[in-house]
Formats: C-alpha cells, sequence, structure tokens
C-alpha cells in the first residue's frame, strides 16, 4: 500500500522547519521562551512528515482570502511530555 503524504494535501498549510538561529530570533522577538511556544507532537503527521525531533521549531503558514499570509509556530514535544 503507498505510503500518503500529508504535506501535499491542499487543506494542510504550509511546515517548515525552523532553523537554530530562525528561532532564537523568533523568541528575542516576541520576549518569550522556547515554554511559551505552542506544543506540537512529535507523532503529527506533519511533524513526522518534515523528520522534525522534539526541540525544533515548526513554522506553520495558513493562507487567509481577507488577511493574507498568518505564520504560527509550535515547539515540538515528544508524545509523552503532554498530558
Amino acid at each position: 500500500m503507498p505510503k500518503f503524504n500529508v504535506m501535499e494535501n491542499q487543506l494542510v498549510p504550509r511546515h517548515s522547519l525552523m532553523t537554530a538561529k530562525e528561532g532564537r530570533e523568533l523568541l528575542e522577538r516576541f520576549e518569550i521562551d522556547m515554554s511559551m511556544l505552542p506544543m506540537i507532537l512529535d507523532v503529527d503527521p506533519c511533524a513526522k512528515a518534515l523528520g522534525a525531533k522534539p526541540g525544533d521549531v515548526v513554522k506553520i503558514e495558513r493562507e487567509s482570502p481577507t488577511a493574507g499570509t498568518s505564520c504560527y509556530y509550535r515547539l515540538v514535544v515528544q508524545d509523552e511530555v503532554v498530558p
């Protein structure tokens, strides 16, 4: 059975891994630390497709016909960390 690539689905917004430098700049810009970022599990289909590991930051870009592009950021965590 062929594998399905979730990233090719038109309903899934663009996901990308941020570099360590980009992650530091993000935290500085918003004056936050890593623990303040929303989380995404390492077993999430998009995180798995990117090869994301706990501690990585994922950038999610959502398109809107009225607001243009909005960016969201998620900290990758291990599945058993979240209750």
